[in-house]
Order: C-alpha cells, then structure tokens, then sequence
C-alpha cells in the first residue's frame, strides 16, 4: 500500500490537471495551476527530491482528463522457469514489459514488448492478473497505474539482450534473482507461476 501523503498528492494532480482541462476561466485556471504547484512541492518533499520544478515539469507533461497509466508484463516459462530480465537502472530482475503504447491491444503489446527486451517471441495466451499498483508494495511512483499480467507462450526466438535489459534468462520458482520491486513483487510473481500451472483459474484482480 502507497503511503497516504503520496495518495492526496496525485488526487491533488488529478484535480489540477482536470481543471486546468475542462476551466474556463482565466482565474479558475490560474487557480489550479497554483494547485498543481502545491501537489509538485508536496510530491518533492515526500520524495526527497530538493527542486521541486523537476516534479512540476513531470506533471505539466500530462494533458487532458487524468487516468491511470497501464503497464504490461509477459510471463513465458520453459522446463517449469520463468523467463525474466535484468534491468539497468538497478540491476535487478523482472518479467519483460512496460509502459502500454498507443496503437496497440494489449496482446501485441506485451508480445512485442518481451521480443524487444529478451529476444524471445511468444503469444499471450491468458491474461492472469490485473493489479493496481497503489495496492502493492511498490516504492512511491508519481503515477497511479493498473498492471496487466499475461501468460505467453514461448514460440521462438533466442535470448538477446537490449540496451535497458543487459541480461536475460530463465529462472526456478525456487531460485529468483532479486526482483525489481519497482516492476513486479514476489506476490505477483508467484501468481504467475500459479497460474502457469492452472490456466483454468479465473483472471484476480483488486
């Protein structure tokens, strides 16, 4: 669960940036831009970041009616291990995956995504989870985001690792690398493995 101070401070953004969507008004603008401002402090100080205009300028980027962002994650297994990559921001690991695009369902969106940042080609062929990020243990995120979790099937490829994930491989449930808490958590990757293992089970979800 996300700390309460970041909760108000994205309800906060969220009610600037629809203002500033939908007002009139050159003062009601003026306004929710000075609400944004509140939200870009508080969101600093929470953080820890010491300029505040570095969040304001993050915020600023949204436009339009504010939603949560969608995250995709592939999980292919093979001989019972589960396919995972390792990050460069931190050094550690995760099933393939990202930020959904434009364009796209979201079945070829995560099967482009995992032969993008493994090499391997695969098809989803259930969808397994649908978390909110804010209910997970997740470190603080500016963004309130839902997490799409497949089970794919591997059909191709070889390993081949990109610039953002230097390193893939295949891993036992009982021997993970340490995971990268900001993409996925030890929960949800035993759900992947569980419901690898029982694709009949219905889809969870919050």
């Amino acid at each position: 669960m996300e700390p309460q101070w970041l909760s108000w401070t994205k309800r906060l953004q969220a009610i600037a940036q629809n203002g500033l969507t939908y007002a009139k008004d050159y003062y009601d603008k003026e306004r929710y831009e000075q609400l944004r401002q509140v939200a870009s402090e508080m969101m600093a100080a929470g953080t820890g970041i010491e300029d505040s205009q570095k969040v304001l300028d993050l915020f600023r980027q949204e436009h339009g009616y504010c939603t949560p962002k969608v995250e995709v994650r592939g999980a292919a297994f093979r001989n019972g291990e589960i396919l995972l990559v390792r990050e460069r921001d931190d050094g550690c690991w995760t099933p393939p995956g990202g930020w959904a695009d434009l364009g796209e369902p979201p079945s070829a969106m995560v099967a482009r995504e995992v032969k993008e940042e493994s090499g391997y080609e695969v098809v989803a062929r259930k969808l397994a989870a649908v978390f909110d990020r804010t209910k997970h243990p997740h470190p603080p995120s500016p963004n309130h985001a839902y997490k799409l979790l497949f089970i794919c099937e591997l059909i191709g490829g070889e390993a081949k690792p990109s610039y953002e994930t230097p390193e893939v491989g295949f891993f036992p449930r009982h021997a993970l690398p340490q995971l990268s808490i900001a993409r996925i958590t030890g929960y949800q990757i035993e759900q992947l493995f569980e419901h690898a293992a029982h694709p009949e089970w219905p889809t969870v979800f919050d």
